[in-house]
């Protein structure tokens, strides 16, 4: 299986190509939170050096994608490895402690982002989409 590196365009399209291929094992799961943000990615290894990137659940769907959408919720700024912790590896408690020490900045509706951090249980599609990422992952 090729490997993509973490927010390369590449890397985007495979991410997308993987939530539709498992869309219809979720039939009727909606995200368990709403939310509208923007991610400013920073210390990414390639390109500019930062990444706009964006995720939307607001109609239903977990949809993540390069560039920003008008009119967030919230903007987070993070640096790249604690965005591939959380993202990737799925360890929220990496962005708490990143949070914590300062590494993250949010503006806009923190309680969005709070909400995310509580899940009410383990999402059988979520997770093979998360270990399928993972698998593609460099």
């Amino acid at each position: 299986m090729p490997k993509y590196q973490f927010l390369s365009v590449e890397w985007v399209e495979e991410a997308k190509k993987i939530r539709e291929e498992l869309e219809g094992e979720a039939a009727g799961a909606t995200p368990p939170h709403s939310v509208r943000m923007n991610m400013v990615i920073t210390e990414v290894p390639f390109g500019e050096g930062t990444e706009n990137a964006h995720m939307d659940t607001s109609d239903g769907e977990m949809k993540m994608d390069l560039g920003h959408l008008e009119d967030p919720e919230l903007t987070v700024t993070l640096d790249y490895a604690t965005a591939k912790a959380i993202i990737v590896d799925g360890n929220p408690q990496a962005g708490m402690q990143a949070f914590m020490a300062g590494k993250i900045k949010v503006q806009g509706d923190m309680t969005k982002l709070m909400a995310m951090q509580q899940t009410g249980g383990v999402d059988e599609v979520a997770a093979k989409v998360a270990t399928r990422i993972q698998e593609i992952t460099e």
